[in-house]
């Protein structure tokens, strides 16, 4: 079974004057931690091991969900120092058993159908997968071009030229010994180094495209829509 690494390291700079010294995939969204809408999604499409790569106060996540919750195996991958999106996937490798692991960013929420998203890369030839999703107008962020099959050609930075051009959701499939070619213990950026690094290396990294949007909290401005948007998914029982 293929175990997932959830990203939640991160501070929440932007969001202090929200989150105040929270980890930022623990501020609240409709009364319960944003992560547990990530680790609920997770269990309904039918993980079990996730690996959480902590940094920040990361006793603060330990504490409300332990080594098991929601009918899923936790272990925690600590940073003693920030290493960046890459970095910390690097840092979590020891805790991986599966050879393909399901990368997850702990401060957005994709609503994909998981399942199918890991079907479709274990039926077909790519290296890596990822998912991606309609700009809608965005141009804060950098882009992603792909062909008409999905094949990912290029990362763009802010959205500079013409063509059919999506947004990184943040959730990949990548095999396990990918990762070991990450530098240990310094800080490295998945999306802005690792990522365009694969794509030179002419691996093959394949778009799974979500109409639907991508809904991230790091800044006071989203983190309002996201508590809109999110407070009823997956409501507790």
């Amino acid at each position: 079974m293929i175990e997932a690494i959830v990203l939640c390291g991160g501070s929440g700079t932007r969001l202090k004057r929200i989150s105040g010294d929270l980890p930022k995939p623990m501020v609240a969204i409709g009364g319960r931690p944003f992560l547990e809408l990530l680790l609920r999604q997770l269990h309904r499409h039918g993980f079990g091991h996730v690996i959480l790569a902590s940094g920040y106060r990361e006793e603060v996540i330990r504490s409300f969900f332990g080594d098991r919750a929601l009918d899923l195996d936790l272990t925690y991958s600590s940073e003693a120092t920030p290493l960046g999106t890459g970095g910390a996937l690097r840092n979590a490798i020891a805790e991986v058993n599966s050879e393909t692991v399901l990368v997850m960013n702990g401060d957005s929420y994709t609503d994909a159908n998981l399942t199918r998203f890991t079907a479709t890369y274990l039926e077909g030839q790519a290296d890596v997968s990822m998912v991606v999703v309609p700009t809608d107008g965005r141009s804060d962020c950098g882009s992603v071009a792909i062909d008409n099959n999905g094949k990912v050609l290029r990362f763009e930075e802010k959205q500079v030229s013409s063509g059919t051009k999506y947004i990184n959701a943040g959730l990949y499939l990548v095999p396990r010994d990918f990762l070991n070619e990450v530098p240990p213990g310094r800080q490295v950026s998945l999306e802005n180094e690792i990522l365009p690094r694969w794509l030179k290396m002419g691996r093959d990294v394949r778009a799974f495209v979500y109409p639907g949007p991508c809904i991230d909290i790091g800044t006071p401005e989203r983190y309002r829509s996201a508590q809109e948007l999110l407070a009823n998914v997956e409501a507790k029982e």
